[in-house]
């Protein structure tokens, strides 16, 4: 027999030999029966003795001491997913572990070491956004659920978070300076433009945890829940209705109420927190967010425990729970929320290293492109501002809002910036018909053109006049109108041209200035006084305003690796 170093070693039954060979007087093997009695005695207590040892040997050996990951495998319909190939491997290592579902969808990693590990799964060509789990320690326990889906839509948010960030968010202050640049209007077109990057929504929809497919009316579903308002199902599903539509104030008690039948649903719960948070009630919200991130981490719950934050006026919390949600899943969406709570709270420098990076990542996300230049634009680097949002314009050259974003930083800035015109003639050729395109291409060409040049002076003439038959409420075209009439000594024209511009908008301020100054040469005093103290007013109130908005919102104290904090600029 060939000796087996790998295998149990095998267990053979001692059994009597045949009573012949007993009688058998010729072999030196005979025993007679008292001596074979006590042979048998002697064998059977040394066979008692070895089977535990033989036993230890068969039975599988116990794990060390570790950290342990556990998670199920689903598909998008929320079906688990049975033999499923999930691997795991620590970050910077090459060499993984795989593990496959059971038929729950469950899997586990036992025995980890600290750090970060990275984990996806696969099964017929589907595969799973890769998530990443941080074990502090070897007592860490975590749960994380993976989600099996085309391997094309994942192929970009498939990737590790590779670069620690520069720097440190290490408070907050309350604001006494931007940390801007350049003329107040230059940073108020700042702040203007990142509350515009705030808004602007993702090419594609992400979808969210919790969301139920179908296509029921409101009616069938409010039916539903009549024939049995005590159930789950029928609550979440008219819930989750209400709060695709966005009619929030109506899924959260249906949600509340799914969530007293089924508090285990953490789906459920996720959408309770998050129509809870869209409907203002942040409190709740929060409750719910930080029950779920006890039970599992992941990066949708750590970007709305981020959301939640922000909304309670702790940004200081909002930004790391933000920063967690990149570091464990680098998607488009983590990156612009991460970005975007940096540039609200006036760390310019960091916001642009996040976006920057974002950008690498998503190089055809164009509201990417478009943050990273409004964080350049708020640097005063204008242009590497331009630049970014010529690019984000190239992406689709059908959507206006790169081009808008173009325009407003071309009119903020002190010089003309190089990529711009071309692009904004681009969107005036795509768009011929859209007010804003002829208003911004007019602005562009005055910029631009040299001492003298009169045809570019009429060319912007006759786009401003096309903007305002466009559109009559285009308040800043018919000021331009009145800049050009008022230039030519044409004051009659001017204050027809102002006073258009007023009534599109009263607040303008400078079109109250300037309609006093028509007024003046004109010799209407009396009108000149009345339309200077309306700008006064008007500018003190917007700067009460500007100053209001500017202390609530808290400004970053920033550290660096070798630097010391941060201060407000004074």
């Amino acid at each position: 027999m060939k000796k087996q170093s790998s295998q149990a070693p095998e267990v053979v039954l001692l059994r009597p030999f045949p009573n012949s060979f007993y009688r058998s007087g010729t072999s030196s093997f005979a025993l007679s029966p008292l001596r074979l009695s006590r042979a048998l005695t002697v064998a059977t207590a040394l066979l008692l003795a070895a089977l535990p040892a033989l036993v230890a040997q068969q039975a599988p050996q116990s794990l060390p001491n570790g950290a342990t990951v556990t998670g199920t495998v689903r598909n998008s319909g929320g079906s688990a997913v049975d033999s499923a190939l999930v691997r795991i491997a620590q970050k910077g290592s090459a060499k993984n572990v795989v593990a496959k579902t059971d038929r729950t969808g469950a899997f586990v990693f036992s025995a980890l070491g600290t750090g970060t590990y990275i984990l996806n799964a696969e099964k017929a060509g589907l595969h799973s956004r890769a998530a990443a789990v941080i074990l502090a320690s070897e007592q860490d326990r975590r749960q994380v659920d993976l989600v099996l889906e085309d391997s094309s839509a994942n192929a970009a948010q498939a990737m590790e978070f590779a670069d620690n960030p520069n720097f440190t968010i290490a408070g907050v202050t309350d604001w006494t300076a931007a940390g801007g640049h350049g003329s107040d209007s230059t940073l108020r077109t700042s702040e203007a433009l990142t509350r515009e990057t705030l808004t602007l929504k993702p090419g594609q929809s992400a979808g969210a945890p919790g969301v139920i497919g179908g296509k029921q009316s409101e009616a069938e579903l409010r039916a539903a829940l009549a024939r049995a308002p005590g159930s789950f199902d029928a609550n979440r599903r008219l819930g989750e209705f209400y709060l695709q539509a966005g009619q929030y104030k109506d899924a959260v008690p249906l949600l509340q109420t799914a969530y007293r039948i089924d508090p285990a649903n953490r789906d459920n719960e996720y959408s309770l927190a998050l129509a809870s948070k869209q409907a203002g009630d942040s409190a709740p919200a929060r409750e719910h967010v930080r029950h779920l991130l006890a039970q599992m981490q992941s990066a949708d719950l750590h970007r709305l425990a981020g959301e939640v934050e922000e909304q309670l006026g702790d940004p200081l919390a909002a930004v790391h729970e933000f920063e967690q949600a990149v570091r464990m899943e680098p998607s488009e969406q983590n990156y612009f929320e991460w970005g975007s709570e940096l540039l609200l709270h006036r760390a310019v420098w960091q916001a642009q290293e996040v976006f920057g990076k974002g950008a690498e990542a998503y190089p055809k996300s164009a509201r990417m492109l478009t943050a990273l230049g409004t964080a350049f634009f708020s640097s005063a680097l204008y242009d590497q501002a331009a630049l970014r949002l010529c690019d984000a314009s190239d992406l689709n050259p059908a959507d206006p809002e790169p081009y808008l974003f173009l325009g407003k930083i071309e009119m903020s800035s002190p010089d003309p910036l190089t990529c711009v015109q071309p692009k904004l003639a681009r969107f005036l050729h795509e768009q011929p018909d859209n007010a804003q395109a002829n208003y911004l291409y007019a602005k562009s060409t005055l910029k631009h053109r040299q001492p003298g040049d009169e045809q570019a002076v009429q060319q912007a003439e006759s786009l401003l006049k096309k903007a305002v038959a466009l559109d009559a409420q285009c308040a800043e075209a018919y000021f331009e109108l009145g800049v050009l009439a008022f230039s030519r000594r044409d004051y009659p024209k001017a204050i027809g041209f102002f006073n258009q511009s007023l009534e599109a908008n009263p607040q303008l301020a400078e079109a109250h200035y300037r309609l006093g100054m028509a007024y003046d040469r004109t010799g209407e005093a009396a009108k000149a006084k009345q339309e200077f103290q309306l700008h006064d007013e008007i500018r003190k109130q917007q700067a009460a305003k500007v100053d209001r908005e500017r202390r609530e919102v808290k400004q970053f104290l920033v550290v660096q690796p070798g630097k010391p904090g941060e201060a407000p600029a004074h």
